[in-house]
């Protein structure tokens, strides 16, 4: 990504299965427009994004917790994710490790190593002001809420049934 392109800082509000179509979009924030980025993603993915962000650990790594502990193991950090570019309905990222070095990726790993790492995700304005959806920030405090409640219920294989944990038979946040 060239070095004039404007990045903002996005909050990875989490992911939303859609129960008439199935599928599932992991949800970025910026607060300062008031936009939500959706980014469709596989089953594999939401389950990595979800359990990290609800501090689900494994019993043995899995690909995205591989890839953590081998950056720690040789000493690389990953400074950040950034989103970069939407071509053709997908969504395209990179990590950026502290040394520089990018490494090309699909949204949803980047967002899934991110979240395990701990690491800031960027977006590119242009890519937010393309994909963003308007939400107010009581809908998005709302939506974050939401998303908190359904983290308590949720297991990684929720992903891959399709079923919902959600007893009440109310859309998922």
């Amino acid at each position: 990504m060239g070095d004039d392109e404007e990045l903002v800082p996005v909050e990875v509000i989490g992911v939303r299965q859609h129960r008439h179509d199935d599928e599932i979009v992991v949800l970025l924030l910026d607060p300062a427009a008031e936009l939500l980025v959706p980014i469709l993603i596989g089953p594999t993915e939401a389950s990595a994004i979800a359990s990290a962000q609800a501090g689900i650990v494994p019993p043995r790594p899995m690909t995205h917790d591989l890839l953590r502990d081998l950056l720690a193991a040789t000493g690389a950090t990953l400074e950040r994710v950034e989103i970069t570019a939407l071509t053709d309905g997908v969504f395209h990222a990179e990590l950026v490790l502290a040394t520089g070095t990018r490494i090309d990726s699909r949204a949803s790993d980047a967002i899934a190593l991110a979240v395990r790492t701990g690491s800031p995700v960027l977006c590119s304005a242009e890519v937010v002001a393309v994909a963003g959806v308007e939400a107010s920030s009581g809908a998005a405090e709302l939506e974050l809420e939401k998303f908190r409640t359904f983290l308590d219920q949720v297991s990684p294989d929720d992903f891959e049934t399709g079923e919902e944990p959600n007893p009440h038979g109310r859309e998922l946040p």
